[in-house]
């Protein structure tokens, strides 16, 4: 069976892998990474294992070259997204199919290569499944837009990219760029937390998005114990 990588928020630290595993320090060339050993799989929670790391701050480059030393071929990545759509609301999950984000990071700093970036189509129809058997309101595709936070958007910033994608966050372009680079295979399972600033009228606050992230966290543990019970021959 092959080794699946998971990367999530801090919802991870209240989950019984968080519980359950085994703590696991990898050196690589891009500084050490916390992961926690569980079955046949390791999570990484991007903002550490003391929930400390802001967005702008995560390794990312460390923890996809970690998973990768850790013989993990497949890697699903758990992200907290704000909606750009009326019609996408909080409490609802999306799984992307394509993602924006000019500001990549690269493992090819050096080199002359290029890459096609995408997501693993295989993982997408996975979380697919997965979300149809939890009966889980999901919407099957969107565009993901990349900001660098750790701040929000701007009212106009959203109101332009509205009209290029359907949820915005801080992180899954870039772990889905570096895992592409290593030729490793990447989907995301996004958790639908907050309007983004301006879609709606009411005010946008951290407590409102981090309420929203704990009402997701049961049921993103369940999808993750589907993943890891998924026969990927």
């Amino acid at each position: 069976m092959e080794k699946v990588g998971i990367i999530g928020g801090k919802f991870i630290l209240k989950t019984k892998f968080f519980r359950d595993s085994k703590k696991k320090k990898i050196k690589t060339p891009f500084g050490v990474v916390e992961a926690l050993s569980y079955k046949n799989s390791f999570l990484i929670c991007r903002h550490g294992l003391k929930g400390e790391i802001p967005p702008h701050r995560i390794n990312y480059k460390a923890n996809i070259f970690g998973l990768k030393k850790l013989k993990a071929k497949y890697i699903f990545g758990f992200n907290s997204v704000g909606s750009l759509k009326m019609k996408i609301k909080p409490g609802d999950f999306l799984i992307p199919d394509d993602f924006i984000d000019f500001d990549p990071p690269t493992f090819f700093e050096e080199k002359m290569k290029f890459i096609t970036p995408e997501i693993s189509e295989k993982l997408r129809k996975v979380l697919i499944k997965i979300a149809k058997k939890l009966k889980l309101k999901f919407w099957s595709s969107g565009v993901y837009f990349t900001t660098k936070g750790p701040r929000l958007e701007t009212k106009a910033e959203v109101n332009l990219i509205k009209n290029f994608a359907d949820v915005v966050g801080m992180t899954m372009a870039k772990e889905a760029t570096l895992a592409k680079e290593l030729d490793l295979e990447y989907a995301s399972f996004c958790s639908v937390d907050n309007f983004a600033h301006g879609i709606v009228k009411t005010s946008l606050s951290q407590e409102k998005i981090f309420k929203f992230q704990e009402r997701s966290a049961k049921i993103l543990e369940k999808v993750i114990e589907e993943v890891l019970n998924e026969d990927f021959d």
